[in-house]
């Protein structure tokens, strides 16, 4: 009977040193690191795009690269169809809108917003020798713009403030397409006499093309740029915003922005006009 209780109590023993050394496993083991993806157009340069080496770059991609450090989480860009950019964010397969996203009045209240970072202009592309020169010449003409971005809205806006001047001012076709690259494809082949788009990618453009592509002098639209984030996530919001000041006061922002304005400039990267303070 004896040997039977201290059986018993060594069984218990055992079980309780087993229990205690899970418990200290279970403390000791390290938080799962959060994750924050963000949601981008692969074609949009400077702001994200996949480069010549098949990586994901972007001036965009580089500061939410910067906050991920800083704050710990594994950073995911996660390139989207931007016409499906709603549907991504309400899903939660995106933590937010990051890249080149203008805060225009249509937006300010489906999205909870970071303040600017980035004072940008949509503009107009157009051939050099093509015989556009202000917009009035794109009467009849074929323009091409992207689903779903500002450059589509500040083309159509401008398009019936033209037909309220001229009831027959009219293009033959506005074609919306998924990306710029597509878009600008078809205005070096001709389908299309002129490109609504964003000037740093316009810039871009530019650049690459060798004086074949100008734009015209009137812009479409002035515009700011923010970070989106689904409405009602201020939590997050708050996180990445403080994190994006500190960032501009110590010079951090600085650095990454005077790379894209030197190095990447045949992507535009010298036309980020960036207007954060800290």
């Amino acid at each position: 009977m004896k040997s039977s209780l201290l059986a018993s109590l060594a069984a218990l023993a055992a079980a309780a040193g087993c229990c205690c050394q899970a418990q200290a496993a279970d403390a000791a083991a390290p938080a799962p690191q959060r994750t924050f993806t963000v949601g981008f157009d692969a074609d949009f340069p400077p702001y994200g795009f996949r480069g010549d080496d098949g990586q994901f770059a972007g001036f965009d991609l580089d500061l939410a690269r910067e906050v991920c450090k800083r704050k710990g989480w594994k950073f995911v860009a996660k390139p989207i169809e931007w016409a499906a950019k709603d549907t991504e964010l309400s899903a939660g397969t995106i933590d937010c809108i990051w890249n080149g996203f203008t805060m225009s009045p249509e937006r300010l209240d489906k999205y909870t917003w970071t303040v600017p970072y980035v004072q940008n202009k949509q503009l107009v592309l157009v051939k050099a020798d093509g015989g556009v020169k202000t917009f009035a010449d794109l009467k009849g003409k074929a323009v091409a713009v992207q689903d779903g971005s500002s450059g589509a809205e500040a083309m159509e806006a401008k398009l019936e403030e033209a037909k309220k001047a001229d009831a027959s001012f009219a293009f033959s076709d506005l074609k919306k397409v998924p990306d710029y690259v597509t878009a600008f494809t078809m205005l070096q082949s001709g389908a299309v006499d002129a490109l609504g788009l964003d000037s740093a990618v316009a810039g871009g453009f530019v650049e690459k093309g060798a004086g074949a592509f100008v734009t015209l002098e009137e812009p479409l639209m002035q515009e700011l740029y923010g970070v989106g984030f689904k409405l009602g996530n201020v939590e997050l919001r708050d996180i990445v915003q403080t994190t994006l000041k500190e960032m501009v006061a110590d010079g951090t922002a600085a650095k990454i922005l005077a790379h894209w304005a030197e190095e990447e400039i045949s992507h535009g990267g010298d036309q980020i006009d960036f207007v954060l303070k800290p």
